[in-house]
């Protein structure tokens, strides 16, 4: 049995559980707080953070969520979420280092820090600046979404790939803290409920990040 662990709002948690939920891999949930500089998470992973995936058995532990992905995607042949031409895979790798990076940079970070981690961590009120800026970006990420599903049936191409689970992880992050604003964005809404409408995706919208409540569309797969 693997035990991943992570805390409710880790985007990158989120990404590794989607893909292990679409390949059928039994997982436990185990609590970290990387804000609490918790020895046993790093001893686990010098750099601290989530998610850590453990299998004691085998003595295998694997951390960042990139690396986890392409190992169960190496090592289990169920429901390939990294396949295609070697120009169709290396499209799928752009889209996810794109939202990773650059959205989690611009959006669900900087909505992290200000209304997680101010608010548990540092007890001070968040930035109103800052979130504006994130939810203007958060716009412009939406609007690529839309032109991507303008020409293709999900991110990356034909078939549903770790693209669409790392973006929607990321974005699931952001919905919940009332980031997002779905408004002119009807690509891009029909693309995510789809998404939350997988049954990989239901034990993401049933948590709850403590004193944090998410808006009242953010459960709901047809909202």
């Amino acid at each position: 049995m693997w035990h991943i662990f992570q805390f409710p709002l880790c985007p990158f948690s989120r990404k590794v559980r989607l893909l292990m939920a679409e390949k059928g891999i039994a997982y436990e949930l185990q609590s970290a707080r990387p804000w609490e500089n918790e020895d046993r998470l790093f001893a686990m992973n010098p750099a601290g953070r989530t998610p850590v995936v453990k299998e004691t058995d085998r003595n295998i532990v694997l951390s960042d969520s990139r690396a986890i992905c392409e190992y169960f995607e190496e090592t289990v042949d169920r429901n390939p979420l990294i396949s295609g031409t070697a120009q169709q895979r290396a499209e799928i790798r752009r889209l996810i280092a794109m939202f990773d990076e650059c959205f989690f940079n611009d959006v669900s970070g900087p909505l992290l820090h200000e209304r997680m981690k101010k608010r548990l961590v540092l007890r001070q009120s968040p930035d109103a600046k800052m979130l504006r800026e994130a939810m203007k970006l958060a716009h412009d990420y939406l609007d690529y979404i839309d032109f991507l599903i303008d020409h293709r049936p999900w991110l990356a191409g034909s078939t549903m790939t770790l693209a669409d689970l790392t973006a929607a992880a990321q974005i699931s992050v952001a919905d919940y803290l009332g980031g997002i604003d779905w408004s002119s964005h009807e690509q891009s809404r029909g693309w995510y409920l789809v998404m939350k409408s997988r049954p990989s995706f239901r034990p993401l919208l049933s948590e709850r990040m403590e004193v944090i409540q998410p808006p009242s569309h953010y459960a709901e797969v047809d909202a």
